[in-house]
């Protein structure tokens, strides 16, 4: 008898459920798919790199197939301790993972970064699929020459030809990781599209508009944290957030000119988050410079990473 036979969905039909880590190098697109897999932003997505500092749920379903995505922060040669700590939680997620996800930026094909996570992609036992993005900037011929490269490299069960920002593929490759869902019982409620918490996704939020705002003036040591969360009476929320910063300049870059730049940035904020909230925000921001965060420990069990050791 199979031990799953007895799972059902609301209809009556078996059920199926599991995880898939999408991975891949910085900015290969991987919060990008992870939104139009799940129909709804639940991952930062920016034009600078590395944003994704910490592991990201997104729910999707499709037929009788609940599928957990877990889009991972980008792998990448690291040279200080967060880059280590983001790259060890991108491994971390993948090894966890009942099937494995490579995203490739068909763009710029076989780099040495794609090639280093081929090659230890090989000694990993989980399921393995490929998703060459961005197949609209690319010719036919490119594209089938790059997956034969690849999986000459490290063979994948399934190659999905993708544009995650324009939505190509994406709905197939959705049923086919579907498919490839084991037997069981969903995990979450059918209307839930992501665990994170809203008051970490709130502070995701505003670290997104702050990258969008100023992306080319302020390096990655930037983090923003809730301080206060408060539902009143009238149904709205107060919220407090401290966009930390490790120097004073970066501070007078964040606040503007009289005030100009973060008060654009809380408005743009106040805006996704009451969206996500569903409900009515007051949005207090506050820059601290913190000068050593990026070597704290607490900073890190904030962000959901382990604090790497020396």
């Amino acid at each position: 008898m199979n031990e799953h036979q007895d799972e059902r969905d609301t209809t009556g039909a078996p059920t199926r459920c599991g995880f898939v880590a999408l991975i891949g190098v910085p900015n290969a697109g991987k919060s990008t798919l992870l939104n139009s897999l799940v129909g709804a932003k639940v991952s930062i997505v920016s034009r600078k790199v590395q944003t994704t500092r910490m592991q990201v749920r997104g729910i999707a379903i499709t037929g009788d197939a609940q599928i957990i995505f877990v889009d991972t922060p980008g792998i990448f040669q690291p040279k200080r301790r967060l880059d280590r700590a983001m790259v060890g939680s991108a491994w971390g997620g993948a090894t966890d993972a009942d099937v494995i996800c490579l995203l490739v930026d068909a763009r710029k094909g076989l780099d040495d970064d794609t090639s280093a996570i081929l090659e230890r992609l090989k000694h990993v036992k989980q399921r393995k699929t490929l998703a060459l993005n961005k197949i609209d900037t690319c010719e036919v011929e490119k594209l089938l020459e790059l997956t034969a490269s690849i999986n000459a490299i490290c063979p994948f069960e399934e190659t999905f030809m993708i544009s995650a920002l324009k939505g190509h593929g994406v709905e197939k490759m959705k049923e086919t990781l579907g498919a490839m869902m084991k037997p069981g019982p969903w995990l979450y409620p059918e209307d839930q599209i992501s665990d994170a918490p809203l008051r970490l996704l709130a502070a995701e939020i505003t670290r997104e508009k702050l990258f969008e705002r100023l992306h080319d003036e302020l390096p990655y040591q930037i983090t923003v944290e809730n301080e206060q969360w408060k539902n009143l009476p009238d149904g709205s929320a107060r919220i407090e957030q401290t966009i930390y910063v490790t120097r004073e300049g970066h501070r007078k870059i964040v606040l503007g000119e009289g005030g100009r730049t973060i008060k654009s940035i809380g408005s743009a904020a106040r805006k996704e988050i009451a969206e996500a909230a569903e409900q009515k925000v007051h949005l207090f921001l506050f820059v601290k410079v913190r000068e050593n965060w990026i070597d704290d420990p607490e900073r890190y069990r904030e962000m959901g990473l382990e604090f790497p050791k020396e």
